[in-house]
């Protein structure tokens, strides 16, 4: 468990110092997919060295036309990463902001149009929503967003803030709820080594929010909510 772990942390550094030229370069250039491409590519080896099953599914709902919301449960470190090497479409991710001091991988993060957020809420979450509407009416880009806010302790569902749908409601995106098992026991919040074992998930259907509003978002909240806790609670075929 450990070995495969330092692997994968080796993995990494090797990948950043090997892109750190690419990325001053995309930068100089406005070069934004590939950068995208890298990481994705860099998961999947991540994934094989730590020996994970995946098993996915729903991904008709993660396809087709058009921006949406991705919105999964939160149980492990893990979760970022592997959502959005599976999401098959142009997504960007809102972060909290203190990833973005991180030397090489916060440029790189920058260049590709990841959004900070301060988790503190008020005028900065507020400029956030702003600044990925404007991404999603300009360049059409998907948005990965955990609504929960933070990992959850004991694998629980935990109650979700409202930033992301607000996203929803003012780009008319619809929600793909996205159901996430097994990271949680694999490397729960405070792990620093990753377990072998399976990981489902799965992509639903997408929830569309017109005739929904700022009155009635508490609906929306517990409608995505309610989906994604169904998924959770159910057992794998």
């Amino acid at each position: 468990m450990k070995g495969r772990t330092i692997a994968v942390f080796l993995l990494f550094v090797f990948a950043a110092v090997a892109v750190t030229p690419l990325i001053c370069l995309f930068v100089l250039l406005g070069i934004r997919e590939p950068l995208i491409a890298i990481g994705k590519a860099v998961m999947r080896v991540a994934l094989r060295i730590l020996d994970l099953e995946l098993d996915v599914s729903g991904w008709k709902n993660a396809e087709g036309p058009g921006p949406v919301i991705f919105m999964p449960n939160h149980q492990s470190f893990i979760d970022g990463p592997l959502v959005l090497m599976l999401i098959p479409r142009r997504v960007r991710v809102i972060l909290k902001k203190e990833v973005f001091r991180l030397p090489i991988l916060g440029l790189g993060m920058r260049q590709v149009e990841f959004v900070p957020v301060d988790r503190r809420g008020g005028r900065g979450g507020r400029a956030s929503i702003e600044r990925a509407a404007r991404l999603i009416r300009q360049k059409a880009y998907s948005f990965l967003i955990f609504p929960e806010g933070t990992r959850s302790l004991d694998g629980k569902l935990q109650r979700f803030r409202r930033g992301g749908f607000y996203l929803a409601l003012e780009t008319e995106a619809p929600i793909v709820p996205v159901a996430i098992k097994g990271t949680f026991e694999l490397m729960p919040k405070g792990s620093f080594f990753v377990r072998r074992g399976r990981i489902r998930l799965v992509f639903l259907p997408p929830i569309p929010v017109r005739g929904y509003s700022v009155d009635n978002l508490a609906e929306l909240v517990e409608r995505v909510r309610t989906t994604i806790l169904k998924e959770l609670t159910e057992e794998a075929p």
